[in-house]
């Protein structure tokens, strides 16, 4: 399995190859999903091969010209539908995405859900300690209330990583509330 892990962190690096985060160092984005991957090993102690595949996939059909079958051909259809089952369908309104991703979370698999809470963990961490610059209090706050709204659904999945996600959602929420002056 350690070759097709390899392929993955190939495949993701060469999908995101151009992208950057949105954060101030427009940060490669390759190191999200990275992270993800290490969030999943060293916090969460999930070893599961196609959960780490997946995670380092997870963005590929949603922010790539990758599509669902060409996921399926290089890494089967179980790392695909892993994918498919945290990507958003862009075609909709932001409004709409993050609604549906609240409704889908509890009947996603157990797999699914283990990529969510890294993604969760990851985005949260990045909003705090290097967030887009044009992202206000308000804005961050909302994500943080959006994430514990989508987190909700998938309790039960990772006691460790629950625990971080947890203390990420309180940190953000206090510090942005304060913020606010609420």
């Amino acid at each position: 399995m350690i070759n097709q892990f390899v392929s993955a962190l190939a495949f993701s690096a060469a999908k995101h190859r151009d992208q950057r985060r949105k954060d101030v160092e427009a940060s490669p984005y390759i190191n999200h999903p990275i992270a993800l991957v290490d969030v999943l090993v060293n916090e969460g102690g999930v070893l599961n091969w196609d959960v780490l595949c997946a995670a380092l996939l997870h963005d590929t059909i949603e922010d790539t010209q990758t599509t669902a079958e060409e996921l399926t051909k290089e890494f089967g259809k179980k790392i695909a539908s892993i994918v498919l089952e945290v990507t958003d369908d862009k075609a909709l309104p932001k409004e709409e995405r993050k609604l549906q991703q609240i409704a889908h979370a509890p009947h996603s698999s157990h797999e699914a859900k283990l990529v969510k809470l890294a993604d969760k963990i990851c985005n949260l961490r990045d909003i705090l300690t290097s967030p887009p610059s044009n992202w206000d209090a308000k804005r961050k706050l909302a994500y943080f209330e959006w994430s514990a709204a989508v987190i909700a659904g998938i309790r039960g999945s990772n006691s460790k990583l629950e625990k971080v996600i947890d203390a990420l959602l309180d940190k953000g929420k206090a510090q942005y509330q304060s913020e606010l002056g609420d």
